[in-house]
């Protein structure tokens, strides 16, 4: 069996693997980084969480930008349009909430 020079070998620990829900994300940037924070917003509760902060550099987010463009629309030709929900809390602010600088 052939191995190429370049390839990754990609480890997912079993903590990770379980992953962190969701339902808010807020972006911010400054002129060398792009800063995702992912938050849990539950009902009933005056105050949330980040969860999970990713840092970017501006052609990584670019690159993700791409990536989930693309498998976004491979999701919509297989289950059909996302709908985004009109009263969802967090539907007033867009993901890119805190877009200024960071």
């Amino acid at each position: 069996m052939e191995t190429q020079e370049n390839q990754l070998n990609i480890e997912l620990s079993a903590e990770v693997a379980e992953g962190t829900y969701s339902n808010l994300a807020i972006i911010s940037h400054s002129s060398s980084e792009f800063v995702l924070d992912f938050i849990r917003i539950m009902p009933g509760t005056p105050k949330a969480n980040v969860k999970s902060r990713i840092i970017l550099t501006p052609e990584h987010a670019k690159r993700l930008l791409f990536a989930l463009q693309e498998n976004i629309a491979k999701y919509e030709q297989q289950n059909g349009t996302i709908k985004l929900s009109e009263n969802h809390p967090a539907s007033s602010m867009p993901m890119g909430f805190g877009g200024g600088e960071a």
